[in-house]
C-alpha cells in the first residue's frame, strides 16, 4: 500500500469494511479483543483513535478521558502511560472481558504484524506537531508504514504526517460537507486518498460522490450499521463504509454479490 494506491472501488466489487473500533459490536473497543473480533469478522481494515498520555506516549483510546470505557477516570492527557496501562478496559463492556487494556499504539502495531489486518489510524483529539512525530515514528519504528491509513477531522494533523511520510494515504473527516470538498481534496496540502463523511452529511449532497471519483479521491462514510443504508450507499457508489459491525457488513456483502452473480 501507498499514497499512490488507489481506494476507488472498481465496478462491481464489494464495499471495503472498515471495522469502527475494531468489532466493537462484538468486544470493548479499541482493544485487542475488539482487533481479534474484526480480524475474524472478514474485516481488512480495522479503526482505532490514537490520544497522548501526560508523558506523551501514543496509546489507542477513542475518548478525551478513560471514564467510559475503563475502570479509571480523568482526562487521558492527565496520566502516564504507565498508569494508563494498570486500568481495565474490558469489564464495562462484559464480565468475559475483564483484564483487556488499553494499548499502546506500539503494541496495537505488533499485534497488527503477527496476527494480520491493517490499520486505519485517527489522529483524535487536539495535537501538537511533536504528539503527531511521535505518532508517525512508532508506524515507522514498527514498519508498518505499508498497512497503515492516517484519517483525520484536523487538516493540520494530515499535513504534518504529509510532511513526515508522504508515503502514509490520508483520510479527512468531516461532520458536514465542505462548500466543495473537491477543491479541498485535491489541494496541495492535502494530497487527500480519501474523503469521509458522516452518512447524515453525504446524505445532504450525495452527488458529491462523482466528483470526488473524477479527482481520484474515494469516499469512506461513517458509521453507518444499517443494512438499508449499506443498500443506498453501495449503489450511490461509495468505496467503502466505517461500521460497528464488520462481520454483518462481510454477510451483507457476499449475500449481495452472490446474487448478483
Amino acid at each position: 500500500m501507498s499514497r499512490t494506491e488507489s481506494f476507488l472501488r472498481a465496478p462491481g466489487t464489494q464495499l471495503r469494511i472498515w471495522a469502527h473500533r475494531g468489532n466493537s459490536s462484538a468486544a470493548p473497543e479499541n482493544t485487542a479483543a475488539s482487533d481479534e473480533a474484526a480480524r475474524r469478522a472478514g474485516a481488512e481494515w480495522i479503526e482505532n483513535d490514537v490520544r497522548t498520555t501526560k508523558d506523551g506516549v501514543p496509546v489507542v483510546m477513542h475518548d478525551e478521558t478513560v471514564d467510559r470505557t475503563t475502570d479509571g477516570t480523568g482526562p487521558i492527557q492527565s496520566l502516564t502511560a504507565a498508569e494508563v496501562a494498570e486500568l481495565d478496559a474490558g469489564s464495562w463492556f462484559a464480565p468475559a472481558f475483564a483484564g483487556q487494556r488499553v494499548r499502546t499504539l506500539g503494541a496495537q502495531l505488533d499485534g497488527l504484524k503477527t496476527r494480520g489486518g491493517n490499520l486505519l489510524l485517527e489522529i483524535k483529539g487536539e495535537h501538537a506537531r511533536s504528539s503527531v512525530v511521535r505518532i508517525v515514528q512508532e508506524i515507522q519504528v514498527h514498519r508498518m508504514n505499508g498497512r497503515v491509513f492516517v484519517q483525520s477531522f484536523e487538516p493540520q494533523h494530515l499535513r504534518w504526517v504529509r510532511e513526515l511520510a508522504p508515503e502514509l494515504p490520508l483520510g479527512l473527516l468531516r461532520f458536514a460537507l465542505d462548500p466543495d470538498p473537491v477543491a479541498i481534496a485535491i489541494a496541495k496540502d492535502l494530497e487527500l486518498t480519501s474523503y469521509n463523511p458522516s452518512d447524515a452529511a453525504l446524505q445532504t449532497r450525495p452527488g458529491i460522490i462523482p466528483e470526488l471519483h473524477a479527482a481520484g479521491v474515494a469516499v469512506n462514510v461513517w458509521t453507518v450499521d444499517d443494512p438499508n443504508r449499506w443498500d443506498a450507499l453501495e449503489r450511490a457508489g461509495v468505496d467503502g463504509v466505517i461500521t460497528n459491525c464488520p462481520a454483518e457488513l462481510a454477510g451483507w456483502n457476499a449475500g449481495r454479490f452472490a446474487l448478483a452473480g
